[in-house]
């Protein structure tokens, strides 16, 4: 086994418990590894660290299967590590039920590179990473031992499979897709979801218990839900009892989603939904210029800033829809802001949102700090997984 040895200093993030060993950390490898392999991580002194995978075309050079430097990473390895990733959801009351959970949520499963959702009997896989991919078959038959699920359908057509050097793949890898339409049911709610060619592994698990919150908000009052996408929360909105609901999206596709998941719905009344094609920010200032008024607010949009190289841009993107949403709200309202990028973190985001409130002339407070549902976790040592942050803020 070829041994990646450190700089002099760079094992106190292993110390930590941290996963990912970046190219500056990286003194040199002895002996041959192929994309993928395991390798034992030494420090300078020759202490070894951990087994991890190598990946020579990322900059997150190798992550780390085991901090136990004697480990062996093999068929039995992944199955014993996915089958506890399985239980531990088992074990969240919460999630007791639900037919749309996330089983396996990369680091903070100690499987980096793997992102595994279950909905009903079909498990949809992706991988991410050149360590991951090297042990698909293992990490696919973890998942069908520990589920019994009757396919697994992989995903693996993220953009950052580049980055390790990896193409695209996707295709039943065990069992068949059923027949028609797949779709769950979450928190009463019955939604499609579009595994083959969805968002992601077709469908958002980690705003589960924001939509259910929503739902419990919205009672009696006029909503509006920006980058609402195939309705998730519009439908939640209407189950709770809203007045109306305004749905907004740029994507026809996305919105004839969202129809077709209100018809799966007949006691939602459909008489008080209203669905909007249009750029959001051009649809956010023409509603300001129409007088409208909303008492509960969503804007839910895409990643704006995938890095924090990108966060100074993706900083005045959410000035701008946070400025409109306080500006439409009534005496009273709420806004439920989200930000998905990875680049803009928490304590920038609520200063972006209160600088929003500022320039908006409202006065406001935060009711709710909202994150991602249980089934994904964030690990301590691995504090960039908290990808997902929310406020929910009060005006008047």
């Amino acid at each position: 086994m070829a041994r990646l040895i450190l700089t002099p200093g760079k094992e106190r993030s292993l110390f930590r418990r941290h996963p990912w060993i970046f190219a500056g950390s990286v003194e040199r490898l002895d002996g041959r590894a192929r994309p993928g392999d395991t390798v034992t991580v030494v420090s300078a002194d020759g202490k070894p660290l951990a087994r991890a995978a190598w990946s020579p075309e990322s900059q997150i050079r190798a992550r780390v299967w085991s901090f136990d430097a004697d480990a062996a990473i093999d068929h039995a390895f992944f199955k014993r590590a996915v089958a506890a990733s399985v239980a531990r959801r088992a074990s969240i009351p919460a999630l007791q039920g639900q037919e749309g959970v996330r089983l396996i949520h990369g680091e903070s499963d100690g499987l980096p590179g793997v992102i595994a959702d279950r909905y009903g009997a079909v498990v949809v896989l992706q991988l991410t990473s050149a360590g991951a991919d090297k042990w698909r078959e293992a990490i696919v038959a973890g998942l069908v031992q520990a589920t019994g699920c009757a396919a697994v359908f992989e995903r693996s057509d993220s953009e950052v499979r580049g980055l390790e050097g990896l193409a695209p793949r996707t295709g039943c890898v065990h069992g068949e897709l059923p027949a028609g339409t797949l779709t769950i049911v979450e928190n009463g709610v019955r939604m499609e979801v579009d595994v083959e060619s969805g968002h992601k592994t077709g469908f958002y698990l980690d705003q589960r218990d924001n939509r259910l919150l929503t739902g419990r908000l919205a009672a009696g009052r006029d909503v509006l839900n920006c980058f609402c996408y195939t309705g998730g929360f519009s439908l939640q909105a209407l189950a709770g009892g809203a007045k109306s609901v305004l749905s907004i999206d740029s994507s026809g596709p996305a919105l004839d989603s969202a129809r077709r998941n209100l018809s799966l719905n007949p006691q939602l009344d459909a008489g008080r939904a209203e669905w909007h094609e249009a750029d959001v920010f051009k649809a956010l200032r023409a509603l300001k210029d129409e007088g409208r008024r909303f008492g509960l607010i969503v804007l839910d949009p895409p990643k704006f800033a995938p890095s924090a190289a990108h966060a100074e841009r993706a900083a005045r993107a959410y000035k701008d829809i946070n400025l409109f949403g306080f500006r439409l709200l009534e005496p009273g309202g709420i806004l439920m802001s989200y930000s998905c990028s990875g680049g803009i973190g928490l304590e920038l985001f609520q200063k972006i949102v209160a600088g929003a409130a500022i320039d908006a002339g409202v006065d406001a407070r935060i009711i709710y700090r909202l994150s991602a549902a249980p089934d994904h976790p964030i690990g301590l040592a691995v504090p960039e997984g908290e990808y997902l942050k929310g406020l929910a803020c009060q005006v008047g």
